[in-house]
C-alpha cells in the first residue's frame, strides 16, 4: 500500500469548472499532488476522454493512481517536473489537448512531513527536492555553499525578504563555525537576524526565507514560466488554461503572459474595428483571479493567498 497522501484540494470546484470539460477531451493536470483536481475531471469525462497528469514525487503517485482508477483506466501520470510538459505530451503522441491546470501550492503532506524539510515547523534536513531521487542540490547546499550575494539575492528576490542582507550575514558568520544541516538551526539563525520588533508581526519570521529557498532548490519561478508557455502552444481552439498560484511573483508571471497573450498588437489610433488578422489568439475568461470563498478558507486556511487565472484559445471562426 502507497504512504497516505492526504492533501485539501484548494480552489477545486472553480479550477475544474473553468476547464469547461468535454467528456471526451484531452485535459492535463501539470500538479496532481494529492489528485483532487484530476478526481474532479476523471467523474467528468467519459471512457472516450483522457487525463495525462504530471508529478515528480512518488508518494503522491502511488496516492493518485489508485484514487483515479476508481474511475476508469482512461488516465495516465507521468513522473517528471511540468518542465517537460511539451516533450512528454508529444512523446504520447498528443499535440493539442482541450485543457491544463496547474496548481503551483506545495502539497500538505510534504509540507507536513518532516523528513521533507520544507517546514520551519519541524527539525528536519534541510531538503526541500520535490524530486529527491532525481534532485541532487537541496537547501542545505544553498545554505552553505553559495556566496553571501547569492544567498541575499535569492532571499531578497524569492522570498521579498526585506531582511534578506541581515539573514545572509548571519547565515555566512553561523557556517563559520559549523555546517547549517537542519531547518532548526537554520530558524534560530533567521530569528537572530530579524529585530524582535518585526518578529512579533507577519507572521512567521523563517516564513519568507524558507519560501525562497524551496523556489530556488526547484527552479520554480524559471520552469514556471517555460512550462506556462508551452501550455499554451498545446492548446487545441476552445481550450482552456486554469492556473492556482499562491504566491505573488507566481502570480505576476501568470497576469503578465496572459495579459499579453489576450492583447491585439499596437495598431493606428481611430481604426473603427480590429482587424481580423490582429485579434489575440487568446481570450481572458478572468479579468481578475477567482479567490477562494469564505467557507473554503474556513476549512483551509492554507488557501488564503490562493488566485486562480483562465484564459481561453479563441476558436477560429470567433477570431
Amino acid at each position: 500500500m502507497p504512504p497516505q497522501f492526504e492533501h485539501e484540494t484548494v480552489l477545486k470546484e472553480a479550477s475544474v469548472r473553468g476547464l469547461n470539460i468535454r467528456p471526451d477531451g484531452v485535459y492535463v493536470d501539470c500538479t496532481l499532488g494529492g489528485g483532487g483536481h484530476s478526481e474532479e475531471v476523471m467523474k467528468q469525462l467519459s471512457s472516450e476522454g483522457l487525463l495525462i497528469a504530471f508529478d515528480q514525487d512518488e508518494e503522491a503517485i502511488a496516492h493518485a493512481e489508485q484514487r483515479l482508477r476508481v474511475y476508469g483506466e482512461n488516465f495516465r501520470i507521468v513522473h517528471s517536473n511540468f518542465q517537460f510538459l511539451k516533450e512528454e505530451l508529444l512523446e504520447l503522441h498528443t499535440e493539442q489537448v482541450n485543457g491544463i491546470l496547474f496548481d503551483l501550492g506545495v502539497s500538505s503532506p510534504q509540507f507536513d512531513r518532516p523528513e521533507r524539510g520544507f517546514s520551519y515547523r519541524y527539525n528536519a534536513p534541510l531538503d526541500m527536492r520535490m524530486d529527491r531521487h532525481r534532485q541532487e542540490r537541496t537547501a542545505a547546499h544553498i545554505v552553505n555553499e553559495a556566496s553571501f550575494q547569492e544567498i541575499w539575492q535569492i532571499l531578497s528576490e524569492y522570498g521579498e525578504e526585506r531582511f534578506s542582507k541581515q539573514i545572509a550575514r548571519k547565515i555566512e558568520k553561523a557556517r563559520e563555525d559549523h555546517r547549517i544541516e537542519t531547518t532548526e538551526e537554520l530558524v534560530e539563525i533567521i530569528k537572530s537576524a530579524i529585530p524582535a520588533p518585526a518578529r512579533r508581526k507577519g507572521g512567521h519570521p523563517a516564513k519568507r526565507t524558507f519560501q525562497a529557498l524551496r523556489i530556488a532548490v526547484n527552479n520554480e519561478l524559471d520552469v514556471f514560466k517555460e512550462a506556462l508557455d508551452d501550455a499554451l502552444t498545446m492548446l487545441a481552439p476552445g481550450g482552456r488554461l486554469c492556473v492556482i498560484t499562491f504566491h505573488s511573483l507566481e502570480d505576476r508571471i501568470c497576469k503578465k503572459l496572459f495579459k499579453q497573450k489576450s492583447s491585439p498588437p499596437p495598431l493606428p489610433k481611430g481604426l473603427p474595428v480590429v482587424p481580423d488578422e490582429a485579434e489575440p489568439d487568446f481570450n481572458l475568461v478572468t479579468k481578475k483571479p477567482i479567490l477562494p470563498s469564505e467557507d473554503e478558507l474556513t476549512q483551509n486556511p492554507r488557501a488564503a493567498s490562493a488566485k486562480l487565472r483562465i484564459i481561453e484559445k479563441r476558436e477560429e471562426d470567433k477570431k
